[in-house]
């Protein structure tokens, strides 16, 4: 209001363009530590598989599909603490700061109580990927990976639940100060356990996994330090009087955070059953599609990131009962990701020769079908990004409104109606291997994109309002 209130020289309503040039400006400040936060969080699994690439192809390609395996359970926990954004950030906007705290408090335990059964089914990873069809090789070191990454879940959506938190207030540097610092720590000690190097065990795959959980955790407790200890955090006593279970404002957690997993679950699930369709067509299509993959994974973190934000800014307009508000934070948040997506997108193009070589390192002299067949599919890939961009700050936006439900049909029908449906007919039946998986992943996420703009739209056009936080 402050912004809207300078911007307008104190003199009646703001104009128009007022409005949307300081929700711009507003929406950028906010989404920028957040993107650099998702950077930074893929920049430390873009180490590991970097260190592991110098190990050989077959290990990128384990590890592709432990992170298969692990992403599964990890996106069913994000979900849920996923939900403290909106809940926290329509708390903060009403100038409700008891929901604010009891909002983190059950989003902390929702980690909690899904992080005891997912860690422990992580263990049997070796054995799911075998039931799928997966090579013994491959499904071996993806199982001895597992067994040290398992055990990050329930630290990272700790360190997510506090992010969300820490974001609702307007404040997200610290949870990238944290990230930051992580980054290369995160490096030594995959280096060290990987390598044996610093006098530490030579655990090869072992060593990347136990480094992840290892940062997580460290993660997490610094997170929990700035929570308690820095202003304006610590005066909402967090996770004070925390063995005190809030059974309705859980359930409303719930109720927005299942369907988010749900989401989460269908797109990964797509993205997961691309790599065992890869793997199905051999080591060289499985380990180009991982490099492919992250590359697209690095590039998503930014209009992520801006989700993020556009969830706050709606959730924010949400509590200060601003329809119209609402409306300007989403569409505000969908042009900044397009603009974005579209420019990366073009440098990943021109760079597509060079960009697998980052992942080989030295053993790119050996794996010359590897980096061709990844070129070509950073290729395929523009499309699908720009897409992918927009719909996840479109999810974002409508996070904001409570609006997970639809949006989770809209999944439903997208990712696996179309989706999947067309990566494998475009795959296998019509035989265009590699490429035709991922000529139906990029439909699939574009139909996605524009139903959920399509929603967002409809949504705040009719000036749609959730029930207030706290509200049964």
């Amino acid at each position: 209001m402050t912004a809207l209130k300078t911007a307008a020289g104190g003199q009646g309503a703001p104009a128009r363009g007022v409005l949307w040039r300081v929700e711009l400006a507003e929406t950028v400040k906010l989404a920028t530590p957040m993107a650099a936060t998702q950077l930074g969080q893929i920049a430390m699994m873009t180490t590991d598989l970097a260190l592991l690439g110098r190990l050989g192809d077959h290990v990128v390609a384990g590890a592709a599909l432990a992170h298969t395996v692990l992403f599964a359970a990890y996106t069913l926990g994000m979900g849920l603490v996923a939900a403290v954004a909106p809940l926290a950030s329509q708390a903060f906007g009403a100038r409700q700061p008891r929901f604010v705290r009891r909002s983190v408090r059950v989003g902390v335990w929702a980690a909690l109580l899904a992080g005891v059964p997912l860690t422990a089914l992580q263990l049997w990873g070796e054995d799911v990927l075998l039931a799928l069809g997966q090579p013994a090789d491959s499904a071996e070191l993806a199982g001895r990976y597992l067994l040290g990454l398992s055990w990050c879940l329930v630290p990272s959506w700790i360190f997510i639940a506090l992010r969300n938190f820490m974001s609702a207030l307007n404040r997200p540097e610290p949870a990238l100060w944290i990230t930051l610092a992580a980054i290369p720590l995160n490096g030594l000690i995959a280096y060290g356990l990987i390598h044996g190097a610093f006098g530490l065990p030579r655990l090869d795959i072992l060593g990347a996994g136990l480094a992840t959980t290892t940062v997580n955790i460290v993660m997490c407790a610094a997170a929990i330090w700035f929570a308690y200890t820095r202003h304006p955090f610590k005066k909402y006593r967090v996770l004070g009087r925390f063995w005190r279970f809030d059974w309705p404002l859980f359930g409303q957690l719930l109720r927005v955070g299942l369907p988010i997993s749900g989401a989460f679950l269908l797109e990964f699930g797509l993205f997961a059953a691309a790599a065992l369709l890869m793997g199905r067509i051999g080591t060289t299509a499985l380990a180009a599609h991982a490099i492919a993959l992250q590359t697209a994974a690095i590039l998503y973190m930014v209009p992520f990131g801006i989700s993020l934000a556009a969830t706050v800014r709606v959730g924010q307009a949400v509590g200060r009962r601003d329809a119209p508000g609402t409306r300007r934070a989403g569409l505000a948040a969908v042009g900044l990701a397009a603009a974005f997506m579209a420019a990366m997108t073009l440098a990943v193009i021109l760079t597509r020769h060079i960009v697998p070589l980052l992942f080989l390192g030295s053993g790119a002299a050996g794996a010359g079908d590897t980096v061709a067949l990844a070129a070509t599919l950073l290729v395929l890939g523009a499309t699908f990004s720009i897409t992918d961009g927009i719909q996840s700050v479109a999810a974002g936006a409508l996070r904001g409104l409570n609006d997970t439900r639809v949006p989770l049909l809209i999944a439903v029908l997208s990712f696996w109606g179309v989706g999947f449906t067309m990566s494998y007919a475009l795959g296998f039946p019509l035989g265009l291997g590699a490429v035709g998986v991922w000529i139906g992943l990029s439909i699939g996420t574009g139909v996605f994109a524009l139903l959920l703009l399509w929603r967002f739209g409809a949504l705040t056009r009719a000036g749609y309002m959730p029930e207030p936080p706290g509200t049964p």
